[in-house]
């Protein structure tokens, strides 16, 4: 099952990419306790043990809510130059195609939601029309957090932890859609409908967001990289070596497990792979998997 309902909420996972990320964990998570990737519920879902790489998903939330289409993140896109993330570069996926198959074409989108605005986020924001990048959805309005386009705007000279690995990102994903009128930059907060609303939960970059499902009885909360991996549910301490700031995305990171603990929440993060996200329960000072998402295991 690649689709459920919440509330009055459809949601459906659309993937891009599942394998590995070329990254130990000892690279993707240096903050990991140790011992903490032996575990063996981590594999094969999170862990090739074989090579020891992390797996991981890159996959687009497809929701419809009250008449709109909307995307939550756009992964990696095709044929773009990514000289610093090799594992993403060039690329040529059928993700339109398994669009397409959930129901969807380009001109069906009213609104896509970029999380935050790393490579693997918002690749699809474009696509090579001749040879200039131009929107994909192109009746979308494009949200995005103001202050991760400031952040990652090359013209603002800042110097991210993620180094050049988000080199072109911005002038072929980002640029093209703001220059058509199709963005809307946001900064405190938007209510999306009666049922979403976007926060903002930095850390991880300066302007990562989440959005919040509220319907009927459910809840729901789409994290972005909050985690990148199901280890991060059980040790919310570690991040990635890619947060921007790392006491604050811990911090956000046990904030937002902590209120998805107390409200029953489904968290539905990016990019994991397996089920695709998980409720969680208090357990101490940490969190545990109550169960996982009901949408078929890749």
């Amino acid at each position: 099952m690649r689709e459920i309902v919440l509330g009055d909420v459809t949601i459906t996972r659309v993937v891009e990419y599942f394998g590995s990320v070329e990254m130990s964990p000892e690279d993707f998570f240096p903050e990991s306790p140790e011992g903490a990737w032996n575990a063996s519920w981590l594999a094969p879902d999170f862990l090739d043990p074989r090579t020891n790489t992390c797996a991981s998903a890159i996959q687009t939330w497809l929701l419809r809510s009250e008449g709109k289409t909307i995307l939550i993140d756009t992964g990696v896109g095709n044929h773009k130059e990514r000289p610093y993330s090799p594992v993403w570069s060039h690329l040529n996926t059928d993700f339109l195609g398994n669009l397409a198959r959930a129901g969807v074409r380009p001109e069906d989108v009213d609104l896509v939601i970029n999380t935050h605005l790393h490579v693997d986020h918002v690749g699809w924001n474009t696509y090579l029309d001749d040879r200039s990048w131009v929107p994909t959805f192109p009746n979308a309005t494009y949200l995005m957090p103001r202050p991760d386009f400031d952040f990652w705007n090359p013209a603002n000279g800042h110097q991210p932890n993620l180094r050049r690995g988000n080199q072109n990102v911005f002038e072929d994903s980002v640029a093209p859609v703001h220059e058509a009128g199709r963005t809307l930059l946001w900064e405190d907060g938007y209510r999306i409908d009666a049922n979403l609303r976007l926060d903002l939960a930095p850390g991880h970059t300066p302007g990562s967001s989440v959005v919040t499902l509220e319907s009927g009885g459910d809840r729901a909360l789409f994290v972005g990289d909050l985690l990148h991996t199901a280890l991060q549910f059980v040790e919310p301490d570690t991040n990635s070596c890619f947060c921007e700031n790392p006491a604050q995305a811990r911090a956000t990171r046990r904030r937002l497990l902590g209120w998805a603990a107390d409200a029953n929440a489904l968290v539905l993060p990016a990019h994991l792979g397996g089920h695709g996200g998980a409720e969680v329960v208090r357990e101490g000072d940490r969190f545990a998997i109550k169960d996982w998402a009901p949408f078929a295991r890749l």
